[in-house]
């Protein structure tokens, strides 16, 4: 796949922009139009069925007549300042280029951190939680942040990892050499979702290892709702003393509250000492068996509504008291359908396979004896009913499948457990179920990491502002679009790109995306990888390796006068945007969105 980016320059930080090529869109198109559905059944069998015609059907008229990815695609490029860096890792012949976004504070008192999205979304889905982390109302009591939110290799617009790599520990060895590029050496980090729902463990497993393994330069972290065990005699018996004690009378005495015992109480079998709880594999979307990823990326990658119903249930097992509208639930699948779900389901499938962590156990276990405990924050949820949530608009159709019965056999974690192998500064207990937390309940996010970063720059002057905080740069602009005219050939397909017209630079925008991927009418915001050819009009865009599909159609969106790729599709085509931008010799620092 080709970039017009200079390759070999490693450590520049260069401003982006989306740009699906319109071939991606209008063979989308095609493939909507030629929908075959199943044929209905008679009643489900099971209770657990879920019968999607009514729900997909209407979903399906809804992306042809009324969707707009341009529209989305606008907003985002729009709302949040982009950029794209290129990562050089020893074991890699190729460096991984790593698409984030970053928004610092205008306040003085702001610190870094480091947001990771709930896997498998990508950064973009998570535009409404930038103003609040960076310019809260109130900044003297509610710490803002100087924001930067990746998208996980292999996801949205960033490169894949090379196959049989490391993927968790590989991932945050790229993310803390990110926040070191952005002349961030001491930061925070935190998850966005909750990891004892993250499909095979993945959002705890990367937070964990940034926290564990780049302790110098993570000086904290907050975990949400993290799949601790309770602790052991022969690795921590001052607090296997004190959990024994505390179990036996079953009161909140010696750092446990009464409420982590009514909690436990409400677990589908209480816990035993030393007992850890049962991990992601055996409930949620890992019932789906993703141990081999290829058989179902290959049905994904070629379907567009498979997707999009797959999306559907795994919004619904995540998430069982949202309202997404059409409009987001169908920009969520645009996320993964237009650069291909292949590489997040084999990021998947090595994670439920692979326990990096037994792999090092032991080196692990020596070098922990030798270090100072992790500082963390601890989030985690007391259970009980949900309160209902209320639809979000005029909601015209019901856009997800009814809940799925899963979340009653989640276990409850008390925070007292971590104190093990962590430094505990901060506990949070919510009531209720995390669910969609990014979504639902935002602000558990924001009082957990505000609660972390209180406690750390008490104890720890390393990250005091002024001294992390990066230099003042102003971002370089995007000076020109290189596409590939569409009279090139398959023959001379690696002959040098003809410059077009210029893109104007990265600039503020007065929009700010509301919860649920929700901005004004004239800034609704999406998510989809940069296409492989960069469309210069209305005219041409060609795919760098499938160079004999021409797009000839006036009419957006139609697919009218599309001629069929011979190889529609095919392996490397994924959109990909050629933006050729000046090199710079410090990281940019874009201004924050402004208040809308």
């Amino acid at each position: 796949m080709m970039d017009a980016e200079t390759p070999g320059v490693g450590d520049e930080v260069r401003p982006y922009k989306i740009r699906v090529s319109s071939k991606y869109l209008d063979l989308t198109r095609q493939k909507l139009e030629l929908t075959r559905l199943p044929h209905e059944g008679s009643a489900p069998s099971s209770a657990d069925w879920w019968e999607p015609k009514p729900q997909v059907e209407p979903l399906i008229d809804y992306w042809l007549d009324k969707y707009s990815w341009r529209d989305q695609e606008a907003a985002l490029n729009e709302a949040l300042p982009q950029f794209r860096t290129a990562i050089t890792l020893s074991a890699f012949e190729k460096p991984v280029r790593l698409h984030f976004i970053r928004v610092t504070s205008p306040h003085a008192n702001a610190v870094p951190l480091l947001l990771i999205p709930p896997f498998p979304l990508t950064n973009l889905s998570l535009g409404h939680l930038v103003k609040p982390l960076t310019e809260p109302e109130d900044a003297a009591n509610n710490q803002p942040f100087h924001l930067v939110i990746p998208s996980l290799p292999g996801l949205g617009f960033s490169d894949p990892l090379p196959n049989n790599t490391s993927i968790i520990s590989t991932i945050a060895e790229v993310l803390n050499t990110l926040m070191a590029r952005l002349s961030y050496p001491h930061y925070l980090a935190t998850n966005s979702g909750a990891a004892s729902q993250s499909p095979a463990e993945i959002d705890w497993k990367l937070v964990n290892t940034l926290a564990t393994r780049y302790s110098t330069s993570c000086l904290g972290a907050h975990f949400i709702a993290p799949p601790l065990s309770t602790p052991k005699i022969s690795e921590a018996p001052w607090e296997w003393t004190k959990w024994s004690i505390a179990n036996f009378f079953r009161a909140g005495i010696l750092g446990y509250d009464d409420s982590d015992f009514q909690a436990l109480n409400r677990t589908y079998v209480p816990w035993s000492v030393g007992k850890r709880p049962p991990t992601p594999q055996q409930f949620g979307l890992n019932k789906l068996g993703l141990t081999e990823p290829n058989t179902l990326a290959y049905a994904l990658c070629d379907s567009p509504i498979g997707l999009l119903v797959f999306v559907m249930k795994g919004l619904r097992a995540l998430g069982p008291t949202s309202n997404f509208t059409p409009e987001q639930v169908i920009t969520f699948t645009e996320l993964a359908w237009l650069p291909g779900p292949e590489y997040a389901m084999r990021f998947w499938a090595y994670c439920a396979t692979h326990d990096e962590d037994e792999e090092r156990k032991e080196k692990e276990k020596k070098a922990a004896a030798q270090a100072a405990k992790p500082r963390v924050a601890i989030t985690v949820f007391l259970g009980g009913k949900d309160a209902p949530v209320a639809p979000q608009g005029d909601v015209e159709l019901t856009a997800l499948p009814p809940p799925l019965r899963t979340d009653d056999k989640q276990k409850y974690v008390c925070p007292a457990w971590a104190n093990a192998h962590y430094n505990v500064l901060h506990t949070q207990r919510v009531a209720g179920k995390p669910g969609l937390l990014a979504w639902e309940q935002p602000e558990v996010i924001f009082k957990g990491v505000r609660g972390l970063a209180k406690q750390i720059l008490r104890l720890d002057k390393r990250l005091a502002p002024g001294i992390t905080a990066p230099t003042a740069a102003e971002p370089a602009p995007l000076q020109k679009v290189v596409v590939i005219p569409a009279s090139d050939s398959s023959e001379n397909a690696g002959g040098p790109s003809t410059p077009a017209n210029a893109l104007s630079p990265v600039t503020d925008s007065d929009a700010t995306p509301k919860p649920g991927l929700k901005v004004p009418e004239s800034t609704r915001p999406g998510l989809a990888p940069t296409p492989s050819g960069q469309k210069d009009s209305d005219q041409t865009v060609v795919s760098t390796s499938n160079k004999d599909i021409v797009n000839t159609s006036s009419d957006k969106g139609k697919g009218k006068d599309l001629e069929v790729p011979k190889k529609p599709f095919c392996e490397g085509s994924t959109p990909d945007t050629l933006i050729s931008s000046s090199p710079m010799a410090m990281t940019p620092s874009p201004s924050p969105i402004a208040a809308a």
